[in-house]
């Protein structure tokens, strides 16, 4: 049986007020949970098993997901009641883990949308003997990463977190987040403490000799923590520069570069495009503009508004003639009319912004 460990214990603060009421890994991406995308890669790699580590709002994992059964696979939960960092959240579910010592096991960071090919990627684990193995990538400024170089072989040298200054980038190759470790790896970590795997686990295994093999693949890579790259990563799917079995299919065929789900309306004047999705029974009015955007399930957007690079939250309500532009607004706030909310404003769930009572420009009227 090939099984997994899912790390979805992080409050996601960088994404708040969206994360208010729902764990990062649980907002919707294009249509369904992001786990609902991770999930269905995993199965398409052979992975059968799968355990989360939960910390923040765990029961909601479990109220969505079940036993995994309708989705194919057999889920397990495991809760985090103390903050354990990643290695202590892989160390606190092995007892719930069901592969022998020599067994490889795949963990996976809960807020990582990418294309690496799962099944090659364990299918080089066993082929090199490693004892654990990292996926890798290269980006072009690497300095909010953590750092590991390779010899000419694949072998891990070194693991350097986050280098500040130029003459500590020693390579473009980051841990991507997906990591295959041997089962008796993960028994090793010291229980019931908080151990980091970038700074405690992996360094140690180095000093120890073991076997920690990266592999390269510059397959799609978008970290989603972040309201601009969540947005982003969502278009991303609808516009299929990264594939995914879990999207839904639209309801809407006029419109080829959004997704509409079940129950919403939509204008026959609007215009929708760049990858938007629109949630199950949202409303969008007539002549109103969104691009690149999510909206929420029950989100209303009125007649005349302009949407772009832009996070609505479940049950908002954005009023007419309002402009957003790279903007959050949380789960069931009410924007009034004539605002203007450009470059980074997030709104509260709930809160309520009277008509034309924000503005970067000149007045409406």
């Amino acid at each position: 049986m090939a099984e997994a460990i899912l790390l979805v214990g992080g409050k996601g603060t960088r994404l708040r007020p969206l994360t208010v009421n729902t764990p990062k890994p649980m907002l919707e991406v294009a249509g369904v949970p992001f786990l609902s995308h991770q999930l269905a890669r995993a199965k398409a790699a052979g992975i059968t098993r799968i355990v989360f580590a939960t910390a923040y709002k765990p029961e909601v994992f479990e109220e969505y997901f079940g036993d995994g059964s309708r989705f194919g696979l057999e889920l397990v939960y495991v809760q985090e009641v103390e903050p354990l960092d990643t290695a202590g959240a892989i160390r606190n579910v092995a007892d719930q883990l069901v592969s022998a010592p020599n067994e490889p096991v795949m963990i996976f960071n809960g807020d990582i949308l990418s294309g690496v090919d799962l099944g090659a990627l364990r299918a080089e684990h066993a082929a090199r003997g490693a004892d654990v193995t990292l996926h890798l990538t290269k980006v072009a400024d690497p300095r909010a990463f953590g750092l590991v170089p390779t010899d000419a072989d694949g072998w891990v040298t070194s693991f350097r977190e986050k280098p500040q200054r130029p003459e500590d980038i020693v390579t473009d190759q980051i841990n991507a987040g997906c990591y295959v470790f041997k089962r008796e790896i993960i028994d090793g970590i010291p229980a019931g403490r908080r151990v980091s795997v970038e700074r405690e686990t992996f360094p140690g295994l180095l000093e120890r000799g073991a076997k920690v093999l990266g592999v390269v693949e510059q397959s799609y890579w978008l970290d989603l923590g972040t309201p601009a790259a969540f947005a982003r990563g969502s278009a991303d799917l609808v516009l299929g520069a990264i594939s995914s079995p879990a999207v839904p299919a639209s309801t809407c065929e006029r419109y080829d570069a959004a997704l509409v789900l079940d129950g919403a309306e939509v204008a026959e004047s609007a215009q929708l495009g760049a990858g938007t999705t629109i949630g199950r029974d949202g409303r969008v009015g007539a002549d109103a503009a969104v691009y690149g955007s999510v909206i929420g399930a029950g989100a209303v957007i009125e007649e005349g508004v302009s949407v772009r690079d832009s996070i609505i939250g479940r049950g908002a309500r954005i009023g007419a003639g309002t402009v957003l532009e790279g903007v959050v607004v949380g789960d069931g706030a009410n924007v009034g009319a004539g605002n203007e909310l450009l470059g980074g404003v997030r709104v509260s769930c709930d809160a309520v912004l009277p008509d034309s009572s924000v503005r970067f420009s000149h007045d409406a009227s």
